[in-house]
C-alpha cells in the first residue's frame, strides 16, 4: 500500500514533466533528493518547528519554491556539522545562510563542499561556484579537488538528473566551468618529459563527448612527465588506428559514459583489445565501471577511480 508521500510524488511527476527546463516548483521528493533529508523528516520539521510552509498547486499538491530549497540545503549542512535542528529552527534564514557560508569557506570536508557546489549550481551562480572551486584547489590541489569533490559532485548531479530534480542545463553549466579549470591546470604544467616517459593516447569512442575524465587524466600524466596525445571526443576506430601507426603509444586511455547502440560496449572493448594486443588499454567511465558482466582482455585495465589510475602509473 502506498503512503501519501508516494502518491503525492507520482502526481507531481505527471504535472511537472513538461516543465523541466527552469523550475519554480520543487516537490517533496525533489527536496529529499537534493538535500538528503528524508521526506518524512521534512514533514516532522514542518509540523514541529514550522521551518517550512509548503504551497499548493491548483490540484492541491504540496510544493516548495527555490528559496525554500536553498534554505533546506543550508539547514542540512548545518545539521550535518553538529547544529541541533531545534537551534537551527530558532535562526532567521539570513543567519542560517551566514553560518553555512562560514562552514563552507572554513571547512574542507568533501560533503560540505559538494553541498555548497550543488547550491551554487541550482542558482546558476558562476561566481559562487568558481569561488568554492578556488578555495578547494588552493587547500587541496587540483588532483584531490577533482577526485574527491568534482567527480562525486558529477555523480550526485547525475542521480538528481535521473530523478528529475535538475535538468541538463545544470549539468552543462557546471561542466563548462570545470572544463575551464582543467584546461587552465593543464596549460600551467611545466614538468619536463621524464626519462622513462610513456606515450599515452587519450580518446573517447565515436559519439561520446564527455571529456572530463580525459582532461583529468591528461593533467595527471603531464604533471608526472609522460607524453600525452590528446585526441578527445568522438574518435572513429579508423582515425585512432592511423595515429597509433605513427606514434606507437604504450597506453590507450578510453572513457565510455554513454551507451552506444551502434556498437555495444562488449563489442567495442573486444575491438580495442584485438586491434592493439601489445598495447595496454585503460578503460574508464560509467558504462565500463558499472558493468559487472563486462569481459576484458589481458591487455586491458579497468580504472574505477583516480586512485586506481595512480596505482597503475606507479607500477609502469
Amino acid at each position: 500500500m502506498e503512503d501519501n508521500t508516494t502518491i503525492e510524488t507520482k502526481k507531481s511527476r505527471t504535472i511537472i514533466k513538461s516543465k523541466r527546463d527552469f523550475r519554480d516548483k520543487y516537490f517533496i521528493k525533489d527536496v529529499e533528493n537534493i538535500t538528503g533529508i528524508k521526506a518524512f523528516t521534512i514533514r516532522i520539521w514542518e509540523q514541529r518547528y514550522g521551518m517550512l510552509v509548503p504551497k499548493r498547486t491548483d490540484t492541491n499538491i504540496r510544493y516548495y519554491e527555490e528559496d525554500d530549497l536553498k534554505y533546506m540545503m543550508n539547514v542540512a549542512m548545518l545539521n550535518v556539522n553538529g547544529y541541533k535542528i531545534s537551534k537551527i529552527a530558532e535562526m532567521s534564514r539570513e543567519e542560517v545562510q551566514r553560518r553555512t557560508l562560514s562552514i563552507s569557506e572554513g571547512n574542507s570536508t568533501y560533503q560540505n563542499q559538494i553541498q555548497a557546489l550543488t547550491s551554487a549550481m541550482l542558482d546558476f551562480n558562476e561566481k559562487e561556484f568558481n569561488k568554492i572551486l578556488s578555495i578547494n584547489i588552493l587547500k587541496l590541489g587540483i588532483e584531490e579537488t577533482t577526485g574527491k569533490i568534482i567527480f562525486p559532485l558529477l555523480q550526485h548531479v547525475g542521480i538528481l538528473w535521473l530523478s528529475g530534480s535538475v535538468n541538463v542545463a545544470h549539468e552543462h553549466f557546471i561542466t563548462h566551468i570545470i572544463k575551464q579549470r582543467l584546461y587552465s591546470a593543464i596549460d600551467q604544467v611545466s614538468t619536463p618529459l621524464a626519462a622513462n616517459a610513456k606515450k599515452f593516447v587519450l580518446f573517447l569512442p565515436n559519439g561520446e563527448n564527455h571529456e572530463l575524465s580525459l582532461l583529468f587524466a591528461s593533467y595527471m600524466l603531464k604533471s608526472r612527465g609522460h607524453q600525452v596525445y590528446y585526441i578527445g571526443s568522438s574518435t572513429p576506430i579508423e582515425d585512432l588506428n592511423q595515429l597509433c601507426k605513427v606514434h606507437k603509444p604504450d597506453v590507450l586511455f578510453c572513457a565510455v559514459t554513454n551507451a552506444n547502440n551502434n556498437m555495444p560496449i562488449q563489442v567495442y572493448v573486444n575491438t580495442l583489445s584485438r586491434n592493439w594486443p601489445n598495447t595496454t588499454i585503460c578503460l574508464t567511465g560509467s558504462q565500463i565501471v558499472k558493468r559487472r558482466d563486462l569481459k576484458v582482455g589481458a591487455n586491458c585495465k579497468i580504472i574505477a577511480n583516480p586512485n586506481d589510475f595512480l596505482d597503475f602509473l606507479a607500477k609502469l
